[in-house]
């Protein structure tokens, strides 16, 4: 990012308003909102002068300044025309394992997100594709799945933004994960440890630290996780075969009050996973090894090591009328594959030590300056530096022109690349309110990827609201996206190195992959009945060009990815949410449609059989499900106690047929039950509890079953487990 840059953007916003201080009114949530099991998410029920109204701020303690900024942030973040989800704090608690859930599954409560193998998303038809901020930050995605890097423990709120989404927002465009964390100056000065515990020898103790003193918060959490059952079981059997996993997380966010309009925050994380990779038994080699001629599956020894690392310094605050954040940080991640030598030769013809790291430097700086009464200018720039180290340490053997085994001693070949990769990004946007009922925001965002080629795109966006009445809210949405590839998963590997041997790949072809263009439309209309329940319906439709997909083409846990050169992505959304008293509950269900044609990039994948046929017909992407739908209810004795349930189904992602990814798996139903109840003791205080049965019906259901597009094995959901959580916080 080039410092005139960011020095023109500073001078406009700190010079386009006087320099006097001014309290800013906070944006107007004029998007689709619903939560599972709170109402608080959403305030479709209020006018546009109601939510316009100013807030107040009489006292300048450092409690009522972080309150004033925590405000102003989210001044930045408009969701104007686009659709959102909202799961707080308490929500997330009322789910069967509480604030142990893992924050894949935790998305997964919201409509049109459906479940894939080692943790994966998909959110309305795409693969992954998911940008994360936290705290109005973005952090970029990890190779191995940034969803697995953050711990619930940390959430105050987080909100799914999907859908036409404003010129704020851009690269990474399936949804947002729009995270709040927790914060040392609402919470006191005081803490938490606990521990959960279970079937499949499951050991998750957590500790928590948060406070503040004067101008300075703090809040700082970190848990360590084992299982056998690190990843989904390729059999159906209760006890998958060598499947152990050791995990360790961490977060802090640290910030500090410079004056009354000024915070400077510094947050990192850090995440360490090893798994073990689980193995499928009865299989048949097919390679001979030296004078081996005999491999059992159930001892193969294949391993992973996944790390990511990031931290960001943050200066947020007001100038004049002018709201600010700008954000420096830094991500590292690496994945390190470690093959069974002898097995993987035997069983793949091929034994590969992959190692890949991913070194992100990021910039961001986002402004919010209001233009009279009807009026808010929001813009920003975004830049982003990689580089990425790609090493691949294979044996092989070598092979005859049939592709048959000429020699069962193999030879090693190595290959490396190294990648270099520039992102560019500049927004802005207006928010137009008219009158009491409309509301307009219009902007355009341009975007410029630099990788061994160059691309770059112009986007418009248009987003509009209509509050009908005071409990009906329209809104519909038009966006133009660029969605440049994964840098983290790009290999650019030598593909003609394999030439001769067991791993030479079916076909030739493009290893680089483009960047993704699209045109996107949503429609949507929510609807409150009082103050308790809420009912919203959105239809999208998204037409693409050089669509992306990723899948998983070896041993290794690791996605590459290739492009379609059409796709159509269509689908409607229904959410239903409830809170009454002592009863909560939510319900979602979805449509979606995914297809793509004509495979442009990554075709050495593919077989010529199934390129031919993708060349002229369109496919049923390989994460493509027709029906997914989520819900849960909770029932509350007292303060105290409480039981609750919540279900996950879905029609089943796709396999081989007759054609590419033809036929739908199994639909799939994993009903989940708990039971909390908060103990006091005169010793210790109170100890919060809480017992949840995984898969309560114990239904064997097949996420993916070997074949289909990219997919590198079967994979099972969870079989019944019970799990015990005990929590206790504490004050000083």
């Amino acid at each position: 990012m080039k410092r005139t840059l960011l020095a023109v953007s500073l001078a406009v916003a700190f010079g386009a308003v006087p320099a006097a201080y001014a309290q800013t009114s906070p944006t107007p949530d004029t998007s689709t909102v619903a939560s599972p099991g709170t109402t608080d998410g959403t305030d479709a029920g209020k006018t546009s002068a109601t939510r316009n109204q100013p807030s107040k701020v009489k006292q300048l303690g450092a409690i009522d300044v972080n309150a004033a900024l925590d405000q102003a942030r989210n001044s930045l973040s408009p969701d104007t025309g686009s659709s959102q989800y909202v799961i707080d704090q308490k929500a997330i608690q009322q789910l069967p394992l509480g604030d142990s859930t893992p924050l894949n599954q935790v998305i997964l409560q919201a409509p049109g997100v459906v479940q894939d193998s080692y943790g994966g998303l998909h959110v309305r038809g795409d693969h992954a594709n998911l940008q994360y901020r936290i705290n109005g930050v973005i952090i970029p995605e990890s190779i191995s799945g940034f969803g697995q890097t953050l711990d619930a423990r940390t959430i105050q709120s987080v909100k799914l933004l999907d859908g036409a989404l404003p010129a704020q927002y851009g690269l990474r465009t399936a949804a947002v994960v729009d995270i709040d964390t927790k914060s040392g100056h609402d919470l006191g000065n005081g803490g938490s440890v606990g521990i959960t515990g279970g079937s499949f020898g499951t050991l998750n103790p957590n500790a928590s630290l948060w406070g503040s003193d004067d101008r300075w918060s703090w809040f700082v959490t970190a848990n360590y996780l084992e299982n056998d059952v690190g990843i989904e079981n390729p059999t159906a059997s209760r006890t998958p075969i060598h499947d152990h996993t050791n995990q360790v997380k961490g977060f802090g966010d640290i910030s500090y009050l410079i004056d009354d309009n000024t915070r400077i925050s510094f947050m990192f994380g850090a995440t360490n996973n090893r798994f073990e990779i689980p193995n499928n038994p009865n299989q048949t080699p097919q390679f001979g090894y030296l004078d081996t001629v005999d491999f059992n599956s159930a001892n193969l020894n294949e391993r992973q090591q996944e790390q990511t690392r990031f931290g960001v310094l943050s200066l947020q605050g007001k100038w004049g009328k002018t709201d600010y954040q700008i954000s420096a940080g830094q991500r590292y991640t690496h994945v390190g594959f470690e093959p069974d030598e002898i097995g993987d030769l035997m069983f793949n013809g091929v034994a590969s030590t992959i190692n890949r790291t991913n070194r992100a430097d990021t910039l961001q700086a986002d402004f919010s300056t209001p233009l009279g009464d009807s009026h808010t200018l929001r813009y920003g720039i975004y830049g982003e530096f990689e580089r990425g180290n790609i090493s691949n340490n294979s044996l092989t053997f070598p092979a005859n022109p049939d592709g048959s085994q000429a020699s069962t001693t193999p030879i090693a070949i190595y290959d490396a690349t190294n990648l270099l990769a520039r992102t560019y990004s500049a927004y802005l946007q207006d928010e137009w309110s008219i009158g009491d009922k409309w509301t307009v925001n219009y902007g355009v965002r341009g975007d410029r990827y630099e990788l061994f080629r160059t691309e770059s795109q112009l986007s418009p966006r248009l987003g509009l609201v209509y509050q009908a009445t005071d409990s009906t809210t329209v809104h519909a949405g038009y966006s133009r996206y660029f969605t440049p590839p994964a840098t983290e998963v790009i290999d650019d590997s030598n593909i003609a190195r394999f030439n001769g041997t067991t791993n030479q790949l079916p076909s030739g072809g493009n290893n680089l992959p483009l960047s993704e263009r699209s045109n996107y439309y949503d429609l949507g209309i929510q609807q409150q009945f009082g103050s308790t329940f809420t009912v919203g319906v959105d239809a999208y439709y998204r037409q693409v060009s050089r669509l992306q997909d990723e899948g998983q083409f070896g041993a290794a846990l690791i996605y590459s990815n290739f492009n379609y050169e059409f796709g159509r992505i269509r689908g409607v959304e229904l959410t239903a949410n409830y809170d009454n008293g002592p009863v909560s509950a939510y319900f979602n269900a979805a449509y979606n449609r995914a297809m793509g044609k004509r495979v442009i990039t990554g075709q050495y994948n593919f077989s010529p059989d199934d390129l031919a046929y993708i060349y002229d017909n369109y496919i049923h992407l390989d994460h493509d499900q027709k029906l997914t739908s989520s819900g849960g209810i909770t029932y509350s004795f007292t303060n105290t106690t409480r039981v609750g349930a919540d279900y996950i189904f879905g029609s089943g992602l796709r396999k081989d047929g007759l054609v590419p990814n033809g036929e739908s798996l199994p639909y799939y139903f994993q009903l989940n039950l708990n039971v909390a109840h908060d103990f006091t003791f005169d010793s210790i205080g109170t100890v919060k509890t809480q017992l949840a049965l995984i898969n309560a019906l114990d239904r064997t259901y097949e996420l993916r079953d070997g074949t289909g597009i990219g997919v590198g094995a079967p994979q099972f959901g969870p079989r019944r487990g019970i799990y015990l959580s005990l929590q206790k916080d504490f004050s000083f």
